[in-house]
């Protein structure tokens, strides 16, 4: 097992009430003993029981078993690194249902979408009944708390994936999210100009965003919303801003749906991931790549041509969380307010 150690944590300096977020906090000592108590579990034979507090256990198995083929980190790396990042990745993910792509064998093996909570969940982990796009009821894991985080690796997710919006206000977006998506020829140093382009039109637009690296190949921009902002608004401001981007650059950049229509050496500019119940990959979440590549919350001034997001990995983002703190939290303090935005834009239509 690798050493992870933990971040420290710093704190960052409508129409509807925002919900009060459930995420459970735990100290700074007991993150850093549950990271020992990890080690020595997949030390003694990978399996035993987590103490996560005096009155909560979690059981815990195959954390031998490597996940990730490159980097040969384990699935008690991931476990750990999860339990590092939780100060931070807990209230970003509060209260949001979650979906699970279970890898049971890591990178590289068998996986498989689960959105259904598992019938009998350990005592502690949140499960609500929530409705989808298409109105169907499931019981679904709920984000916020480290007994349910910890769950969800011991299940075989590598990446956390949340909704946009809280099981208190499901037909409500927290923030609109532009994705980009590289195509198989387009660098990602084009990635990178197309990123900063979409920099370009949310200045023009009057709005703030967030970059972030996807851990994969792409680039996510999310634009937090202030509260009572439907999820239908929030897809129509990123489609405006996406089509501008398009508009603007149509050789490199792209808002065509199918795959088969893109120029492969185009950027997909998606705004389609805002729809209620769709998801990506949460900031600080690890993901499914063979060096354990975690979706990296970014400074502006970050996105220059020699930005490499294999940079990013569950052994890296400590050093690095240490070094400039929760750059999430300090952004999605700044919410926009698409009303203004969108009148004008129809005005102007």
């Amino acid at each position: 097992m690798s050493t992870l150690s933990s971040p420290g944590h710093r704190r960052a300096g409508g129409k509807r009430p925002r919900p009060r977020s459930r995420a459970a906090q735990v100290s700074g000592s007991r993150i850093h003993d549950l990271i020992g108590d990890i080690g020595e579990l997949e030390a003694a034979g990978g399996a035993g029981v987590l103490h996560l507090t005096p009155e909560q256990d979690l059981e815990i198995s195959n954390l031998g078993k490597r996940f990730f083929p490159k980097g040969g980190y384990t699935k008690g790396d991931l476990m750990a690194y999860y339990a590092s990042v939780s100060p931070y990745l807990l209230s970003a993910i509060a209260d949001r249902p979650l979906v699970m792509k279970r890898f049971p064998n890591g990178v590289g093996g068998m996986s498989f979408y689960q959105q259904r909570a598992p019938d009998d969940p350990p005592d502690g982990v949140r499960v609500e009944s929530v409705a989808d796009e298409g109105l169907k009821t499931q019981r679904r894991l709920v984000g916020g708390d480290l007994a349910t985080l910890l769950y969800v690796v011991q299940l075989g997710a590598i990446s956390i994936d949340p909704w946009h919006s809280r099981v208190q206000s499901v037909g409500y977006a927290d923030y609109a999210i532009v994705d980009l998506d590289p195509g198989p020829r387009a660098s990602f140093r084009r990635v990178v100009d197309v990123a900063l382009w979409v920099g370009d039109e949310l200045d023009h637009l009057g709005l703030h965003g967030v970059p972030k690296t996807s851990g994969s190949s792409g680039i996510h921009i999310v634009l937090p919303l202030v509260a009572g902002t439907p999820n239908e608004t929030a897809r129509l401001v990123a489609e405006l801003v996406a089509t501008r981007v398009a508009e603007r650059h149509p050789r490199e950049t792209t808002v065509t749906r199918w795959v088969q229509s893109r120029p492969t050496s185009s950027v997909y500019v998606d705004f389609l991931q805002n729809i209620r119940g769709k998801t990506v990959a949460s900031v600080y979440s690890a993901r499914a790549t063979p060096e354990a590549t975690v979706s990296a919350p970014l400074r502006w001034s970050e996105l220059r041509p020699d930005l490499d997001p294999r940079a990013f990995t569950i052994e890296s983002m400590a050093a690095r969380m240490r070094e400039v703190g929760d750059l999430w939290r300090e952004g999605m303090r700044k919410p926009n307010d698409p009303r203004r935005l969108l009148g004008d834009a129809r005005r102007d239509a």
